[in-house]
């Protein structure tokens, strides 16, 4: 039994299991499928990378072309569009996620070989296997038509090349110090790729460079103190070059298609001409920190009765506040188009909320993101309530729904934990690893606080600093030599 787990392969083939069962029990819808479904068949019959708008096809920028390109490969491949590919998408997405296992391992040793050259790479490697091919939370994404597979697997292949740079970068520091496991040191050899690594992720989502912010951070934390800003600069500068090069064609496209220059899709997510709901967004922000009332408030906007007795009561300071929103509501509901005027009624009460709790406002409710972002019960794509509270009647009325709520709350935990005591014991280990987890760590912090200032805050969105976590739990199976202890 032990030889088994032990295997490459038993890993992928019960990876491959999970991520069936997710596929062939438990599909799930988006509302985004939709719109990268339109965009990659306008784009593979017509073309055209456009959407259909009043019954016309209409070119938009309002999504990365990574994913409908990923679609419309596969469509030409198969032959089959719109919802009679969906099992091939899937399937294809769940072989993405297996290699991405492969990649989070090789990351996971590559830390360890940056601490100690001479620890048993074999144990770390299989411990990433396992740890990533069983994490339900990015497996059960290979069953709906979303970019998160396909965005964590070139998270995981940019972060492996920046910990490729990290070892060069210790040796720029200690260029004195030779060791066998040295990949070289051209400082080239890591950054383009992982410059290249990013750009392709940002075809995907939009926010991805943040993690060649943190990758610059990282470097600068081992460089800029041994007065090495030069060749800081010239890690800068050629992984921003190479992380242009993958976007340039898109916004080349959007120059001469819309006539704008857009090298990432709008912040807001809008059609031409179509009404950005600033002041709706900014009352938002003043309450709303739980997903669960995305699909109350936010996600009804233009499109459903938006009802005052379903808003949290935190989202009204006293009584003449929600008479005020009532008043609003009461206008938008009737034709159910967010006017301008409304807008900016919004926009007056998100004013006056912020100058009367600040704190509330710019710590608390941000605090409060990155806790439900983080700590989840991530089950919103499976049949499951997500009910725990009050306890005993939660059990009473369905066992099973509360038992997996629990269940993937606590595994999330573990995760988490896990990752955090492998950054640790990395950190403690060896200090030429320093500057990988300092980057790792600058990179899922910065993400984090990136998401808390979006008015929707989406528990998949923090699933690319999932590699990070998995890769440095997978290093607390490696045992540090004794002659490293010494160093």
């Amino acid at each position: 039994m032990k030889r088994v787990f032990s295997t490459l392969f038993a890993p992928l083939l019960v990876g491959l299991g999970l991520r069936l069962l997710f596929i062939l029990k438990f599909p799930a819808n988006s509302g985004d499928t939709i719109l990268y479904e339109q965009m990659a068949t306008n784009w593979l019959q017509h073309h055209v990378y456009a959407m259909n708008v009043n019954g016309a096809i209409a070119p938009v920028d309002l999504r990365m072309p990574g994913y409908p390109a990923f679609l419309a490969v596969i469509y030409w491949l198969t032959g089959k569009t719109g919802v009679a590919a969906h099992g091939v998408v899937m399937f294809a997405q769940a072989l993405v996620d297996l290699a991405d296992c492969v990649v989070i391992a090789a990351l996971g040793v590559a830390l360890l070989v940056l601490a100690d050259g001479t620890a048993r790479v074999k144990p770390v490697f299989v411990a990433g296997m396992w740890l990533s091919a069983l994490c339900p939370f990015v497996a059960n994404y290979a069953a709906t038509l979303l970019t998160e597979v396909n965005a964590v697997f070139w998270t995981s292949v940019a972060l492996l090349f920046a910990v490729y740079l990290a070892a060069d970068t210790w040796q720029v520091m200690y260029p004195h110090r030779h060791r066998p496991w040295d990949w070289g040191t051209d400082y080239r050899a890591g950054a383009i790729p992982t410059g290249l690594a990013v750009g392709l992720g940002t075809l995907l989502r939009p926010e991805t460079p943040l993690l060649l912010i943190a990758v610059w951070a990282g470097n600068a934390f081992a460089l800029l103190p041994q007065r090495q800003t030069r060749h800081w600069l010239r890690i800068v500068l050629v992984t921003g070059i190479a992380c242009a090069v993958p976007l340039l064609p898109w916004a080349l496209r959007n120059a001469i298609t819309l006539h704008q220059l857009q090298p990432l899709a709008p912040k807001n997510s809008n059609l031409p001409g179509e009404l950005v709901p600033r002041g709706f967004m900014a009352w938002e922000k003043t309450w709303l920190y739980r997903v669960s009332d995305c699909y109350l408030v936010s996600w009804k906007l233009n499109d459903d009765v938006i009802n005052l007795e379903q808003i949290p009561a935190r989202a009204f300071d006293n009584d003449e506040e929600k008479e005020r929103v009532a008043a609003i509501l009461e206008q938008y509901n009737d034709d159910l188009t967010l006017t301008p005027q409304e807008d900016a009624a919004f926009a007056q009460l998100a004013g006056e909320r912020t100058r009367r709790h600040p704190l509330r406002r710019y710590l608390l409710l941000p605090v409060a993101r990155a806790f439900t972002l983080w700590f989840t019960p991530r089950i919103e794509l499976l049949p499951v309530s997500g009910t725990v509270f009050p306890l005993k009647q939660s059990w009473q009325d369905d066992k099973v729904d509360q038992s997996v709520t629990v269940l993937f709350f606590l595994l999330n935990i573990v995760y988490v934990a896990l990752g955090m005591v492998g950054a640790g014991r990395l950190w403690r280990w060896n200090p030429a690893v320093r500057p990988a987890v300092f980057m790792l760590a600058f990179f899922i912090l910065l993400r984090t606080a990136f998401l808390t200032t979006l008015e929707t805050p989406e528990p998949r969105y923090v699933l690319e600093c999932f590699p990070a976590l998995i890769a440095c739990a997978a290093t607390i199976f490696g045992k540090p030599c004794v002659a490293s202890s010494t160093r």
